[in-house]
């Protein structure tokens, strides 16, 4: 199946945002180990937000968590921690994501994991106990999956942890994400040095827990806003918060040196509300990013400041490569259609200097089982009318409404086989 999109000519509209998936996730595995029964206020729909609930309320001998790289990250290192056996699967995607740094750390504490297939590979035999807890380094470069499995599991461990991060560390706003929420239910975690941080063996406490909306999903919105023809559209977003602990929450001040004003209504840290975005002239001739903090940004920006005619450098992209496809390459690709050639260097940036060819006359944008994909290809509907989207029920897996809230703003989408 694809979608055939036609962009409006003007928006004015709300739209209610999903709840953020980070925080759902790593909100729904610490809920678990308080042992509570209260869940989380506004979780996430997502795909990948489902699978651990369905997972953490049936508890299968076989979970399968599909293609959600958050869930089998948090659940590998839940699971260790938690009695009975259990086989850790996947997506044949899934099964080709290494996730061998994870269970070396957690078989140095003690746990008890083997792999069913591949050395370093899903699927995942895994049986529960108590651990100890110790000192481990791991590399500071990796996804920060890794690492935030391994901090949430820290207060349950009976001497605590002490984790040493090794070399540049990567998506750090995501192990602070962690740290925030994990402190909310009562964990006792901090750094105690520019590379250490450190979890006392103080256990979770149950309390009742609202989620913030998403700032990555907002980032279309932006982009929508960015790339609308009519210069008095207005769009707002729901349940936002000011100085919000989602990395994803830059993406307000990149798209401000675009060009993209963000009016709070009400200023209140850490309290959700609405945001409105308005476009104004923008002076910026070139966009030059390290998106090693905010990694899921990339392909927004990417097809944003492409479609504006704004030559770009990016870097820190090295993760990229280990996510739902190789997002380096499906970028030159996919982009290559709409006639822009994009180059990278060594497979961690991407460059984009004006360089043209010739676009398709009807581009069908791939989407390669990858969600953002299809969000951030979307808006380019504006410059490309009637463009397609192959495989759109992808957006299930962190933005389940996407394409119903883009008919609400006035996008006409006609499915096709």
């Amino acid at each position: 199946m694809k979608y055939q999109i036609i962009a409006p000519e003007k928006i004015k509209e709300t739209i209610q945002l999903p709840a953020s998936k980070s925080i759902s996730n790593r909100a729904l595995i610490i809920h678990a180990l308080t042992g509570g029964s209260l869940l989380p206020e506004n979780l996430s729909d997502c795909d990948d937000t489902e699978v651990i609930i369905r997972a953490m309320r049936d508890m299968p001998e076989t979970i399968d968590i599909k293609a959600a790289g958050t869930a089998m990250r948090f659940m590998t290192a839940y699971l260790a921690v938690t009695p009975g056996t259990h086989i850790l699967t996947g997506t044949d995607r899934m099964q080709q994501r290494p996730i061998g740094i994870l269970v070396d750390a957690l078989r140095f504490l003690g746990a008890d994991i083997r792999y069913t297939g591949n050395a370093g590979y899903p699927p995942l035999l895994i049986t529960g106990k108590p651990l100890e807890g110790s000192m481990i380094e791991v590399p500071g470069n990796i996804s920060s999956q890794y690492i935030s499995a391994l901090m949430m599991i820290g207060p349950v461990l009976g001497k605590g942890l002490e984790l040493r991060l090794t070399g540049d560390i990567i998506s750090k706003p995501y192990i602070e994400l962690t740290m925030c929420t994990m402190r909310d239910f009562g964990a006792s975690v901090d750094w105690t040095s520019h590379n250490t941080i450190t979890v006392e063996p103080k256990p979770y406490q149950p309390r009742p827990y609202f989620i913030e909306n998403d700032w990555s999903s907002a980032s279309y919105w932006y982009e929508i806003a960015m790339l609308v023809l009519d210069n008095e559209s207005e769009i707002q977003l729901t349940g936002l918060t000011d100085g919000s602990k989602q990395g994803d929450s830059m993406g307000r001040y990149l798209f401000n040196l675009l060009g993209i004003k963000t009016y709070f209504a009400e200023r209140q840290l850490g309290v959700p509300t609405t945001v409105r975005l308005k476009r104004f002239s923008h002076p910026l001739n070139r966009l030059d990013y390290d998106f090693k903090t905010q990694p899921d940004l990339t392909q927004t920006f990417v097809v944003t400041c492409a479609m504006l005619n704004i030559p770009f450098h990016f870097k820190g992209l090295s993760t990229l490569k280990i996510k739902e496809t190789d997002r380096i390459v499906a970028l030159k690709t996919e982009m290559r259609k709409l006639g822009y050639v994009l180059h990278d260097i060594n497979g961690e940036e991407l460059v984009w200097d004006g360089e043209r060819c010739e676009s398709e006359v009807c581009p069908v944008i791939e989407t390669y089982q990858d969600h953002r994909m299809a969000l951030a290809f979307a808006p380019a509907a504006f410059l490309y009318p009637g463009m397609r989207i192959n495989d759109p029920e992808v957006v299930t897996k962190s933005y389940p409404d996407f394409w119903n809230h883009l008919r609400q703003a006035g996008f006409t989408i006609i499915e096709e086989p």
